[in-house]
Formats: structure tokens, sequence, C-alpha cells
């Protein structure tokens, strides 16, 4: 094997090894992700069912229910267009409420309800994903929190 040749073949296996890494990393990384969606949203991909995703709106009001076991519970979160059942097993945080915004991690079941393994309550509109401020505020609901304005105290004579 002439000089050119061997230099041809090593150039080759390291882009092969270079193809097979990115490969790999583009691969473990699309496992890791977690997308965000809104019920309308969620429930438009039926392709989503299954896979780990991140649902976000409003508790509806009259909608959770504590299950007899004590762990378990049911409520629905909307987007004032669609909503979908949420069933959490564990604590719910202090701030959770009916009519409070929440994101709930967790996975589309088969029958249209969602599983959810983690919920995060918010407590302010500034700390509202985009993804759920844009929702709301397409459907009118959009309710920003009020901003005091504290007049300076004069120190006229």
């Amino acid at each position: 094997m002439t000089h050119k040749r061997r230099r041809m073949l090593y150039v080759a296996i390291g882009l092969v090894l270079l193809g097979s890494a990115t490969a790999l990393v583009l691969s473990a990384f699309q496992d890791s992700l977690v997308f965000f969606y809104s019920p309308t949203d969620l429930l438009a991909k039926p392709e989503a069912a299954g896979h780990a995703v991140r649902l976000g709106g409003l508790v509806e009001q009259g909608s959770v229910v504590k299950e007899s076991d004590g762990v378990t519970t049911r409520f629905r979160v909307t987007d004032l267009k669609k909503s979908l059942l949420v069933a959490y097993k564990g604590v719910l945080p202090d701030l959770f409420r009916e009519g409070q915004g929440v994101v709930v991690e967790g996975s589309l079941l088969p029958d249209g309800s969602f599983r959810a393994n983690e919920v995060l309550a918010k407590h302010d509109e500034k700390y509202m994903p985009p993804e759920v401020a844009k929702a709301l505020k397409a459907n009118g609901e959009w309710r920003p929190a009020a901003q005091s304005q504290q007049q300076p105290a004069s120190s006229s004579p």
C-alpha cells in the first residue's frame, strides 16, 4: 500500500468514527428532550402518546378530585380551548390550586388522559413558560400580575 492510499484510509476511518460519534451524541440528546405542549397542541399530536412531554395550562375550576387511596389526585388542565384529565400520584406543591397555572411532566396515555410524574405550580405570570402565556393570550385569558406603582414620598418642607 502506498503512502497516499494509507493516508486516505486513515482519513476515511477518521470520518467514519467522527460520524458515528456525532450520531450517538444526537441520538442521546434527542432521547433526553422533553417537549412542552398546551392541551390543544398535545391532543392534536397523536404521536406524542407514550413519550415524555410537559403539559402546561390552568387547573380547571372544580376539577380537582382526591382519590380514596390518599395519594392519587386527578384534575383537568386547560388552555381554555381544550382540557386534559391528569392523574398524579404524590404530594402536590403548596401553590397548586384551581385556577392557577401549572406545568406537569409525564406522558399521554392511549385513552387520552395524562399520567404525570411531576407537577410544578406557578405563583406568578412572570414565571409562566412562554408557550402557556402565548396560548392564554390567544384565548383572551391572560392576566398579568398587577404591578403596584408606588409613588416615592416627597420630602418637600
